[in-house]
């Protein structure tokens, strides 16, 4: 301690705080009737079901409108995907499709723009840029990225700068960073913090 010696009793000031520990009160009927924010999270052949796990704890902090898992993404049930969720599974609305770029269509159809977080040359920079709502954000396999025949179909194509060696980051990391802004841009009206 910068050779000021021991410390003793007294020396430092401490304000009590309490940690919440526990999960909303609610039940699980009464939280799928709570209006969800209007996010899409679209999953393009992840690897991990770890990473899958930790997305769907992500989906429940951001109370999306849904998590489409899509090709040979882990999907329920699924061991370790019922391990790293934390019990989330129940609570955020999912579906599986065989293929991406059906998960794509599926939302444009409804009239939801999908956006792709991938760095290529014409991308944004994901703070730079206005998000429309609804929206639907697709997240690439974890060596490969986002596969071409869907890039194709985006309407648009985001990314967050990079300063390292590396050109990518944690799939689950890059949903959180991106997944925030876009509920910061768009406004949380839809989704209020619920009482612990």
């Amino acid at each position: 301690m910068g050779g000021r010696g021991k410390l003793k009793i007294g020396d430092i000031e401490t304000t009590m705080m309490e940690v919440r520990k526990f999960d909303a009160a609610i039940s699980i009927d009464a939280y799928k009737a709570l209006p969800k924010n209007p996010l899409y999270i679209i999953l393009d052949n992840l690897r991990s079901a770890f990473n899958v796990g930790s997305i769907f704890r992500l989906c429940d902090t951001l109370r999306v409108s849904g998590l489409f898992l899509c090709g040979y993404t882990a999907h329920p049930p699924h061991i370790k995907l019922a391990k790293t969720s934390l019990g989330t599974i129940d609570y955020v609305p999912w579906m599986h499709f065989e293929k991406t770029v059906d998960a794509v269509k599926y939302l444009q159809n409804q009239n939801v723009p999908v956006w792709a977080a991938e760095t290529t040359t014409t991308s944004k920079i994901y703070t730079e840029t206005t998000y429309p709502s609804p929206l639907g954000l697709v997240f690439g396999n974890e060596a490969l990225g986002v596969h071409k025949d869907v890039l194709d179909i985006c309407d648009n194509l985001i990314e967050i700068p990079l300063y390292g060696f590396k050109n990518s980051m944690n799939v689950a990391t890059s949903c959180a960073v991106i997944g925030f802004k876009v509920i910061e841009k768009i406004g949380q009206g839809a989704a209020a913090r619920l009482d612990r």
